[in-house]
């Protein structure tokens, strides 16, 4: 079934127009999330067919990943209504069953683990430094460069609390790396619209896991489109505002 959609989307986007067929298939609900597809008219003149296509191609893989990962949710019993978890009264308490005591929990655990866990929570303020940085940066600056703000809440997810399996020490933990991966791309999110505002060129070597902006910048070399381009990717961004 994936291949046939994959297979299927490709021969479309190579046989009409790629444009066309974006603007009336493919929706996007979270422009932060999913800013491949989001206003893709502003930069569709930036992107050859063959990129494009690849990029359909990925965002149908994307849409059967949520499918499945809805399925899984199915058979976990447990609903999502937005930032609301819900598990099953009868799967709620098999989860307390399996609740570790705090003093056995600290008991099983490596003394070393115990005895340097300071300086693992001590990460938290370099964290906190770099949010409040960003935060700042994107409040002054961005307006000033005419660039969408980014939500911090979007990137910040505390859903692990809903765990019942999960004693305190536990949920602590969870939050904390949520807290610090979410800040992170929260970051990066704001580092990457500023690198298309400011130097919106692909490298000349491969980028491991690139930002989802990164496909729409120019090509190495190519001076003549970075200079006849350079004012549509900034005005890309100034068109994407949040809901």
């Amino acid at each position: 079934m994936r291949n046939w959609r994959a297979g299927l989307g490709l021969w479309l986007c190579q046989r009409y127009d790629i444009v066309k067929l974006l603007e009336s298939s493919v929706k996007c609900d979270d422009r932060t999330f999913c800013p491949t597809f989001c206003n893709f008219a502003d930069w569709r003149d930036l992107v050859n067919p063959n990129i494009a296509a690849l990029l359909v191609r990925m965002r149908v893989l994307e849409d059967e990943l949520e499918m499945e990962l809805a399925k899984r949710r199915a058979e976990l019993h447990f609903t999502l209504h937005e930032k609301t978890v819900k598990f099953e009264k009868l799967v709620q308490r098999e989860h307390l069953k399996l609740k570790p005591g705090l003093l056995r929990y600290i008991m099983d655990s490596h003394p070393l683990i115990v005895l340097f866990a300071p300086v693992i929570y001590a990460v938290v303020i370099p964290l906190v430094l770099l949010d409040l940085s960003f935060t700042l940066y994107q409040t002054i600056c961005f307006p000033i460069y005419g660039i969408r703000k980014v939500r911090r809440s979007d990137y910040l997810l505390y859903d692990r609390n809903h765990l019942a399996y999960l004693n305190l020490i536990e949920k602590l933990n969870c939050a904390y790396c949520a807290y610090g991966n979410g800040i992170i791309a929260y970051a990066r999110e704001i580092a990457a619209l500023t690198e298309q505002y400011w130097c919106p060129i692909k490298h000349a070597r491969r980028v491991l896991a690139g930002h989802a902006h990164y496909p729409n910048f120019v090509d190495y070399g190519d001076a003549n489109a970075y200079r006849a381009e350079l004012e549509k990717l900034r005005t890309a961004l100034q068109d994407k505002q949040p809901d």
